[in-house]
């Protein structure tokens, strides 16, 4: 793989931990800032709004500048956010500074899964938005608990100087890795064509299972813990390291899906989501004893990022003319997926569902996303249809 993914996976690396860190230091976050620990939830909420929604504003804003230049300003706009957000004096300004940041995060992700894939031959885009994608994984598997382990040392704004750091490093790392050659396209493609592409039905169908996706994952890993300890049994000290397991797993998939997008994407896709409602049906049979519940955690975290993996490298393939809304729309997608999940979640639980009963939900959209994936492929098979050609660098 190219250096400069190199750059990207640093720098993907910083985002996914300054999102998900904050959950590890919320109840300091909250004393030091003087509201309640609920209050303090709204952080993780408004990173999401402003993925949602101000990513892709800020990438169609954008579109005409240097993609080096683009991912520059955002490393340095989240490694000033960093500096501000540890010198905070209120909860109000601490939650304009996230959100400034995550507007910067989903542009982020947008701009930098089409400039991996720009980088690579053809043959090799899947394992380059695999490892654009193990930066979120890999966060969560050392960034997030060293963030936490800092702030529970030296006080939660310890923890945003650590991310400061962390965002120097992407900052130099894309300075002295990203080519030159990194540039937007001769002519961006207007709005009005970023807008057709979406109406490709292998644009809206991956951006369905995306939706069907994040269900599958999110109704029951919102409530992981929970669920661990009142279903499985599992004592609160073992919950971490089952989610350690389950991170493992997703920073495996995420190259294994890689792989297999590169290999024979739809098949792998339509075969993967299949065996995820399995895996989600054996969850719900084995929930009630540790080892199967664990294993099963393991290889569902795995699939959920072997699956995204090739989702995302669809969206990107048949939106190369167009691609600055459609990549944008991917971590958008991904938020919007996560909050309807938690709501769908709890919507279960507080009809008298017990947590044992999540996992069902996600059966439901793996059948769905299943379907949608095969239709898809079928029409695209009996159309002769062909991604796009990307268009040419200025």
């Amino acid at each position: 793989m190219p250096l400069p993914l190199i750059a990207l996976f640093i720098a993907a690396f910083a985002f996914g931990t300054t999102e998900f860190v904050i959950a590890g230091v919320l109840p300091q976050v909250a004393e030091g800032l003087d509201v309640s620990v609920p209050s303090a939830g709204y952080l993780v909420s408004g990173y999401a709004l402003g993925i949602a929604i101000g990513g892709p504003l800020l990438t169609l804003a954008t579109a005409r500048l240097s993609r080096k230049s683009l991912l520059l300003g955002l490393a340095i706009a989240f490694t000033i956010g960093q500096a501000a957000c540890a010198l905070a004096p209120s909860f109000a300004s601490m939650l304009l500074l996230r959100f400034a940041i995550a507007v910067a995060h989903g542009a982020y992700f947008g701009v930098a899964m089409v400039v991996a894939t720009s980088l690579v031959p053809e043959a090799q885009r899947g394992r380059a938005v695999a490892l654009v994608l193990a930066g979120l994984t890999v966060s969560n598997i050392i960034g997030v608990p060293a963030g936490t382990a800092i702030g529970n040392l030296w006080g939660w704004r310890s923890t945003f100087w650590a991310m400061f750091a962390l965002g120097l490093m992407a900052t130099v790392a894309m300075i002295a890795l990203l080519p030159r050659g990194s540039r937007s396209p001769a002519s961006p493609a207007g709005f009005m064509k970023e807008v057709r592409a979406l109406g490709r039905q292998q644009v809206w169908t991956s951006l369905i299972i995306m939706l069907m996706l994040m269900i599958g994952q999110f109704v029951p890993f919102t409530y992981i813990a929970p669920m661990l300890k009142e279903v499985t049994g599992l004592g609160e000290e073992y919950v971490p390291w089952v989610l350690l397991l389950n991170g493992v797993g997703s920073t495996l998939g995420v190259f294994v899906g890689g792989r297999l997008a590169d290999w024979k994407l739809m098949s792998s896709l339509i075969a993967m989501l299949a065996l995820q409602a399995v895996v989600l049906a054996t969850i719900y049979a084995v929930s009630p004893y540790p080892l199967p519940m664990v294993a099963a955690l393991t290889l569902w975290g795995g699939l959920n990022f072997s699956i995204g993996t090739c989702v995302q490298t669809r969206i990107l393939g048949w939106t190369a003319d167009a691609p600055n809304l459609a990549s944008s729309l991917i971590p958008s997608g991904f938020n919007i997926g996560i909050a309807l999940a938690a709501f769908l979640g709890a919507t279960l639980l507080n009809s008298g569902f017990g947590y044992r009963s999540l996992p069902l939900l996600g059966i439901a959209a793996m059948i769905v996303a299943t379907a949608v994936a095969f239709t898809s492929h079928a029409s695209e098979r009996r159309s002769g249809a062909m991604p796009p050609q990307p268009a040419p660098a200025e």
